[in-house]
């Protein structure tokens, strides 16, 4: 086999592997997949196996063994292995990583997305208001810093009455 050979043929596994574990669902917000939530940061195929690399939306995750373990099944179940998994903290994640197709889904689920930016520079943005998922009002206010999952704050919505999480912006 000649390297141009081999580096197709893995191009096109890597492809394949790339979009497995791509469509992995986050345990938590599981209308996201880990690539929409942005946490999936790389897929290497080499004669050795897979070797995945992800990054926590924080370095307690609780999710992340799910994650792992979610990841090692369906790259098996579509024929990769051995499988590794690696934690990388470094860059460190933040919501700017969400994919708009992800922010969409939040929304649809009933979870308002992530507003502005994580990384600032100049002036900080004030958000005077989190927008309902459920009506669109902005008449709304936070009931609890921390929601169903520490990256979430638990609001409620003055117009509608609903209560709902916002994926917080870090």
């Amino acid at each position: 086999m000649t390297a141009t050979t081999l580096w197709s043929t893995h191009s096109a596994d890597a492809a394949r592997a790339w979009d497995t574990a791509a469509a992995v669902l986050d345990p938590e917000v599981p209308v996201l997949t880990i690539d929409d939530l942005g946490i999936l940061r790389e897929v290497t195929v080499t004669d050795d196996g897979v070797h995945v690399v992800v990054t926590p939306t924080y370095s307690g995750c609780p999710a992340m063994d799910a994650i792992r373990q979610d990841v090692v099944r369906a790259l098996s179940d579509a024929g990769f292995g051995p499988v590794t998994v690696q934690l990388a903290l470094s860059p460190a994640w933040t919501t700017d990583w969400i994919s708009d197709a992800g922010k969409a889904a939040l929304e649809r689920f009933g979870i308002a997305p992530p507003t502005g930016h994580a990384a600032v520079t100049g002036p900080v943005r004030v958000a005077m208001a989190v927008k309902c998922p459920h009506c669109q009002s902005l008449e709304t206010r936070e009931i609890s810093r921390f929601g169903s999952t520490s990256c979430k704050a638990l609001y409620e919505c003055g117009s509608c009455g609903e209560p709902f999480d916002y994926f917080k912006a870090f």
